[in-house]
């Protein structure tokens, strides 16, 4: 089977997509099917990369104020599609890529989106009261259920938008992590003794600095904490267009930004050597950094509005309301508990996740007819 797996919003830094059609298109490649990634960038290309997929890089314009990310022509893709003759489309993208559902039923091609996102939350992480954003999300999604044979959604959160239109045509596939890189022996006590002092808790969190992904509630869980008695230093790893308004806000307290951490391995060290990581976004519908987290055996401070809260459980982290005392509150239970066991259960949980799994439940999908 062909598969021609096709993403916009993607750039170097988009890291939960890339991560998700990177080890879905290795997944593939390894069932013995054929995988051609058609993606956005600066300049067209085609080259064929170690996991055996090939990628087809389409020229596409950045999209002001996102730190790289490119929006492809669906007018390109379609001629590159035509080319291809793929078996099965799976598009990554809710809007601006649509017409490729209906450009592939035309030709007979099966095609299926997968939805990464709340469209209702994001509409009203823009302003909108939640009457209109549901209201607006409810139609765009109609049009994307009717344009597409079947629509992924990877948790219960996500498919809450589509089942409010009594979309029949969703499918739950959880996506997965990466057990070998993410696990606990990453924790690295060089790494720690250079980002905090021997008698403080590392706290991380990890991902875009966007304002969809609320990472002020992280700084101000630890401004809380602090100002009980706690110490507790705070390592943003990540970058985005909320950076500078956030470390104007973290000014005067103990929080470090990298920046974006562009080697795996690098991340997975972080994450297993800190003492707990906060996922503070409300909109996610899945969450692979808290999902990583896990994996290295550090326990996560989710929102309880988002999508973790059907993952993370209380032996392996906590559930916070959407709010900096919140976030404090949950973060200082995590942290006086008990670490031994906190770190097992993570593992143990992180390990009902694997990407095989998400392969083969995508390939069910892909296959159907």
């Amino acid at each position: 089977m062909r598969i021609a797996q096709v993403a916009n919003f993607y750039g170097p830094r988009s890291g939960g997509l890339r991560t998700a059609l990177a080890q879905l298109g290795a997944g593939y490649v390894a069932h013995g099917h054929e995988v051609v990634r058609v993606v956005p960038g600066a300049r067209s290309g085609t080259e064929v990369c170690a996991d055996g997929v090939v990628r087809i890089t389409v020229p596409a314009p950045p999209v002001p104020g996102t730190g790289g990310y490119r929006v492809i022509d669906p007018y390109r893709v379609e001629r590159v599609l035509q080319q291809l003759r793929p078996d099965v489309v799976e598009v990554s993208d809710r809007l601006t890529l649509r017409r490729l559902g209906r450009w592939a039923a035309r030709r007979g091609i099966r095609s299926i989106a997968i939805s990464h996102e709340r469209l209702d939350r994001l509409l009203g992480q823009a302003g909108l009261p939640p009457a209109v954003a549901a209201r607006l999300a409810d139609a765009a999604n109609a049009r994307t259920a009717a344009a597409y044979d079947a629509v992924v959604c990877t948790t219960r959160f996500a498919e809450e938008e589509f089942a409010r239109i009594g979309c029949g045509t969703v499918v739950r596939v959880p996506l997965g992590v990466d057990l070998d890189t993410f696990a606990p022996d990453r924790s690295d006590a060089g790494l720690r003794s250079r980002l905090v002092d021997d008698d403080a808790f590392l706290v991380v969190h990890c991902g875009r600095l966007s304002p969809e992904k609320h990472a002020e509630r992280s700084i101000a869980a630890v401004a809380g904490l602090r100002r009980a008695g706690v110490a507790v230093r705070l390592v943003l790893a990540g970058d985005g267009p909320s950076r500078p308004a956030l470390q104007r806000r973290a000014a005067g307290l103990p929080v470090d930004f990298l920046g974006f951490v562009p080697d795996r391995g690098g991340v997975a060290r972080l994450l297993a050597t800190a003492d707990a990581t906060i996922a503070p976004g409300p909109h996610e519908t899945f969450g692979l950094a808290a999902l990583e987290s896990l994996a290295c055996g550090t326990p996560v401070v989710a929102s309880a509005g988002s999508a973790l809260a059907e993952i993370v459980r209380p032996a392996c982290g906590a559930l916070a309301h959407d709010t900096g005392a919140g976030f404090a509150d949950a973060l200082g239970g995590v942290l006086a508990g008990e670490r031994v066991r906190q770190r097992r259960a993570a593992r143990r949980r992180a390990e009902q996740y694997p990407w095989s799994t998400s392969v083969s439940g995508m390939l069910t999908v892909l296959r159907a007819s």
